[in-house]
């Protein structure tokens, strides 16, 4: 019996609210992801964002293509329900470079909210991050994080 049960630290969670009904503000996240995504928020080295790119169906790739023509990973589609909820595996480590072996998960539900869409995001398995793991559970919770590019998702929803 293990007397020292190991803890998994809480998962980020995120919540914003945009003045779209559920299916447009699933849509505008998943299918026009490319729309919102803040340029700033890359992790190819050596380029500029182009394009992110999130291939709407299970099994989807989630990357981003740099102004060079490379393509720089970060997970895959997990589950694809338009209008409900979304989960993507995020594959990026600590050193915000695509790690094949690296699974935490992004799950991001739409819940209609009077006129709008209470959109709800959850990173959990943080611990799958390693050592690192509070540096980088700090770091996507800080504004630079989720937040912040969930305003991005924000803007744009709501322009």
């Amino acid at each position: 019996m293990n007397m020292h049960p190991t803890i998994a630290p809480a998962p980020v969670v995120q919540s914003v609210r945009v003045k779209l009904a559920p299916a447009a503000a699933f849509d505008l996240f998943a299918n026009r992801f490319d729309a919102w995504w803040p340029r700033d928020k890359s992790a190819n080295p050596g380029t500029t964002l182009v394009e992110a790119v999130l291939e709407p169906k299970v099994g989807g790739r989630w990357y981003e293509r740099g102004a060079n023509g490379t393509i720089c990973e970060w997970g895959r589609v997990l589950a694809y329900e338009p209008g409900r909820r979304l989960v993507i595996n995020w594959q990026l480590g600590a050193d915000y470079r695509y790690d094949p072996n690296l699974v935490t998960e992004v799950e991001i539900l739409f819940q209609p909210d009077g006129e709008g869409t209470l959109v709800t995001l959850e990173h959990r398995n943080i611990e799958n991050f390693g050592p690192n793991w509070e540096q980088m559970r700090a770091g996507i919770n800080s504004p630079g994080g989720w937040p912040g590019i969930l305003q991005a998702y924000v803007d744009t929803a709501d322009a």
